[in-house]
Order: structure tokens, then C-alpha cells, then sequence
């Protein structure tokens, strides 16, 4: 809902019932996997969703048309996350096409798995400018721009806890995430805006299968007590409760992998 603020401009007050009519979110790597469910599923919640690609257009079309084919409202906007003209471009899209942002679920991400004597210091670069400097422009913005009573959902991994050899780079980058997650939380103190991390498991997406053959995959299976993978829908779940009507939970990293750790 929205109050008038004593200058007579419209600022969006914190509805606790959950609420979402006339909320904006903006969600980055939403054309694919759990970005794309996650956008798939914020619109089905009632919020307008600005489906943020770094590339694939074709893809990010395709989501924005599910998305309108099922009742919701999208459009898809081009950035890098890590270009911080082009993430300020993102959020001005947003407010020119829905009149503000309140939620920002940053998902996009990119992981290479090697072991650290034989990484590839141009892979862990890439993986630092994306998923590390990516998530600080990105914050960033939302920090300056959100409307009062918002959320932000930043993407961690539970593979902080597993500790599986090959995956200290990515384990790095994302350890750095929970950092800037939970003290922005605290800067931004009397905005009502929360600011939480998801730290899915393994998860049936594009980037967890590939490289992985099934005997790798039946292990991953078998860490958790379900007995299965996850899936994007799993995700979704989680960050549609950040999003909506979880407005107590502020400063934390939920670990979403069925029990693995």
C-alpha cells in the first residue's frame, strides 16, 4: 500500500499482511532456472517483475511471455550486473515501466569447478566479477532505491557447509555474498526493507548438471534425506516468502537443500 508522505509524494508503506498488489520486483539472472522461477513465481504472487538477462534475449523473452500468458506483468531489461551504469539502467527501467522497485532478488550467478592448485585464474576472476562485485552493485542500487518496506534476496550456496573439494572459488565468492548480506541488513536500519540470503543445495538447473554424469548426480541424490535434488520451484518457494509476508526474518542466510547439511 502506499501513504503520503508531509512533502506529498507517495512512498510505499510495509502492508504485514503480506500484501503484494502494486509491488515491483526486479530479478536478476531471471531468464533461466531458479531466477527464472523465481520471477515466474513473484508474478503469480501479484507483483510486476522486471526480468533482468545478461545475454540471452531469446531465453528472457520467453520468460516475460509465460509470465504474461499466465496473468502476470513483465518485461525483460538487458545488464551486466557488475556494470554499475548498466544496473542503475536496470532500476531506472523499473521506475519508468511500474513507478518503482520494492523487492530485488539477485540470482544471477556464475560457477566454475576445479580444484585450486589447477584453477583457472581467468575462471576466478570471472567468477569474482559476477557473482561478488555483481551482488555489491547490485545491493548497491537497491540500497539507494527501494521503496520503504522491501525486500532484498541475495543468492548464497549451501556448499559453504559441504566443503566439497573443487568448489573453493565458487565457495569463496559466495561466502563473500552472506558477508555484504548481513551487515547491509543492518545499514539499513528504519528503511523497513529486509535483506536475506538463499542458499540453495544442489539443485536440478543448467548450471549445477552441467559437466556432472549420473553416477556424480546419484551421490548428490543420496546426500539428502528426501532423496532427490532440488528444484527451482523449491527455490521460488523461499524467495516468495523473503519477498511477501516474511517480514521478521531480516539478517539471515536460509539454507534451502532438503536437509543435506
Amino acid at each position: 500500500m502506499t501513504e503520503n508522505t508531509t512533502d506529498g509524494t507517495a512512498e510505499y508503506a510495509a502492508d504485514t499482511t503480506g500484501n503484494t498488489a502494486g509491488r515491483v520486483a526486479v530479478v536478476t539472472g531471471g531468464s533461466r532456472g531458479i531466477g527464472r522461477r523465481s520471477a515466474e513465481r513473484l508474478a503469480a504472487d501479484g507483483l510486476a517483475v522486471v526480468v533482468n538477462y545478461a545475454g540471452n534475449k531469446v531465453e528472457a523473452d520467453e520468460t516475460v511471455a509465460a509470465i504474461t500468458a499466465a496473468g502476470g506483468r513483465a518485461t525483460a531489461v538487458r545488464a551486466d550486473v557488475a556494470d554499475e551504469e548498466a544496473v542503475a539502467a536496470l532500476f531506472d527501467a523499473a521506475t519508468e515501466t511500474y513507478g518503482g522497485v520494492d523487492v530485488v532478488v539477485h540470482a544471477a550467478g556464475v560457477m566454475s569447478v576445479s580444484p585450486m592448485a589447477e584453477t583457472d585464474l581467468a575462471a576466478f576472476d570471472r567468477m569474482v566479477r559476477t557473482n561478488i562485485r555483481g551482488a555489491y552493485v547490485v545491493d548497491q542500487q537497491a540500497a539507494r532505491r527501494l521503496r520503504n518496506g522491501g525486500a532484498i534476496i541475495n543468492f548464497s550456496s549451501s556448499v559453504l557447509g559441504l566443503a566439497l573439494p573443487g568448489y573453493t572459488a565458487y565457495a569463496a565468492t559466495k561466502g563473500a555474498v552472506e558477508g555484504m548480506t548481513l551487515i547491509l541488513a543492518r545499514e539499513l536500519r528504519g528503511r523497513d526493507i529486509t535483506v536475506n540470503a538463499v542458499a540453495p543445495g544442489p539443485t536440478a538447473t543448467a548450471l549445477f548438471l552441467d559437466g556432472k554424469d549420473e553416477d556424480t548426480l546419484a551421490w548428490f541424490r543420496g546426500q539428502s534425506p528426501l532423496e532427490r535434488l532440488g528444484t527451482p520451484e523449491d527455490v521460488s518457494e523461499v524467495v516468495s516468502f523473503l519477498a511477501g509476508p516474511a517480514r521478521w526474518v531480516n539478517g539471515q542466510v536460509l539454507r534451502v537443500n532438503g536437509g543435506v547439511i
